[in-house]
């Protein structure tokens, strides 16, 4: 693994993708800031965290499209993926490179509040931590969708046009959620495609159709088993569903200081997924 992550930390410094990010985020959250605090004399440095999270969506982008796009572009990810090296560690290598560039950028943006500590009379210090761990929550799992885009594409216009339109739709999946049907029956409806997906998933890993025929057995068979035992358990799981996709939406615990282990053990879930995901799209890739 460290040898990728030396191998990406040097390629964000040669070429222009790690400095423009930089100054991208460094610039965006700066202007906040003189908008936001210094012209009004506000110390809630909070606040200028909260409303910059909207620009991960075209600030990731930049940081994760040429991750494994440029490789395979490039021709070189076989010479990468028949490497000593295993896949988790190829992944590991060049998320944690992302990763580290995005840490920079957030302990320099530390400066902001700290200047601030000296001009103002009374700071939310709990509520500025607490929205910097959300930030970087928040921060770190656009970075993780952002790997797994990468994985599926040799562009990296593709990659950073995909990553974007992930990271919308997560953005916009509240909204989504208040629009979704409530009742059992539309929740079971759900339900079920999700077994049937979950079905095609382990066709498209074991290419076993009777195998895959029992899972989706087993699956309907659960559901309706469920239903029958309790039929409320399906009561708005469509919204419960997609509001788990919401990385935003646990954000706003965060932002006014409160830290629930529940939210920490979500990001960490959520980033865990997408990683196992563009490794298991990379090792069916090598053994085809």
């Amino acid at each position: 693994m460290i040898p990728i992550y030396k191998k990406e930390m040097r390629t964000y410094f040669t070429q222009m993708m790690g400095y423009l990010f930089l100054a991208f985020i460094l610039i965006l959250i700066g202007l906040f800031f003189s908008l936001m605090n210094l012209r009004v004399r506000d110390a809630n440095f909070q606040d200028v965290l909260g409303s910059t999270t909207l620009f991960f969506l075209f600030l990731v982008p930049i940081l994760t499209m040429r991750l494994f796009a440029e490789e395979a572009r490039h021709k070189t990810d076989q010479l990468l993926y028949t490497s000593p090296l295993s896949v988790t560690q190829i992944v590991l290598g060049k998320f944690f490179a992302a990763f580290t560039l995005f840490m920079v950028a957030a302990v320099i943006t530390m400066l902001f509040p700290f200047m601030l500590s000296f001009y103002a009379e009374s700071m939310p210090v709990s509520r500025i931590v607490g929205t910097y761990v959300g930030w970087i929550f928040v921060g770190v799992s656009c970075i993780a969708v952002g790997v797994f885009i990468s994985v599926l594409t040799d562009n990296q216009i593709v990659a950073a046009a995909g990553t974007f339109a992930a990271l919308f739709v997560m953005f916009l999946m509240d909204a989504f959620a208040i629009s979704m049907p409530t009742s059992a029956f539309a929740s079971i409806m759900f339900v079920a495609l999700v077994v049937v997906a979950i079905a095609g998933i382990w066709f498209n890993s074991t290419r076993n159709i009777l195998s895959s025929v029992i899972v989706a057995l087993i699956g309907v068979a659960v559901v309706v088993g469920l239903y029958l035992i309790n039929n409320q358990i399906y009561d708005g799981i469509i919204v419960r569903v997609l509001n788990w996709f919401s990385v935003y939406a646990r954000f706003n615990r965060f932002a006014v200081g409160v830290l629930n282990i529940s939210d920490i053990v979500y990001y960490v879930s959520f980033i865990v997924l997408f990683l196992y995901l563009s490794i298991n799209v990379i090792e069916k890739r090598r053994w085809r």
